[in-house]
């Protein structure tokens, strides 16, 4: 599988697990502190194939990731759930412990933020939905972000990332309904 975008990963072993999975080119931040070279380089990229930013679903991954699409506008997201993302005896956690078949799947993924946000779901919607405040508000906003391919996130980041991604109302009540019926089931 040829991905056309180059792709934002962490560093070196991150490049190596991409390698492993498809055939792609990537730009490697070389962690948290992304300097203005980094930046030039998604620039351009951006400019002239696309870009896909593929971080570790940990607080330095989202720090990249909202300090990238900050500065360029317009790239595609991949996330990858903390469970596909934890290495084999539980040390460590990021898209180089990844399964072939996992970095695959979020790349088939990948959808870009909008800056333009229009509100179709409200706080009081998540509030309502048991998403945000509660009791198993967590358990749920991990599944939804599954079922929507949007990360996981804590509960004021559900709200601005269900609008950046254009999340439509029915999209959200059939991704609340099947996390409900998880619910049930357990």
């Amino acid at each position: 599988m040829r991905i056309k975008e180059i792709i934002v990963v962490e560093g070196k072993d991150d490049t190596t697990a991409i390698k492993r999975a498809v055939d792609a080119d990537t730009i490697e931040t070389n962690g948290s502190a992304v300097n203005q070279a980094t930046i030039e380089k998604v620039l351009r990229a951006q400019e002239t194939r696309g870009v896909i930013i593929f971080t570790d679903p940990d607080f330095p991954g989202e720090k990249i990731r909202k300090t990238i699409a900050t500065a360029v506008p317009g790239c595609k997201h991949a996330f990858l759930t903390k469970e596909a993302a934890i290495a084999k005896g539980g040390r460590g956690l990021g898209v180089e412990h990844a399964r072939p078949e996992a970095i695959k799947e979020a790349l088939k993924d990948a959808q870009i933020m909008h800056e333009t946000i229009s509100e179709e779901i409200t706080q009081e919607d998540l509030l309502t939905a048991g998403l945000i405040g509660g009791e198993g508000a967590k358990e749920r906003r991990i599944i939804l972000g599954k079922l929507l391919k949007i990360g996981y996130t804590n509960g004021k980041q559900l709200h601005k990332r269900l609008m950046m991604f254009q999340i439509s109302r029915q999209e959200f009540a059939q991704a609340l309904s099947v996390v409900r019926q998880e619910e049930q089931n357990e």
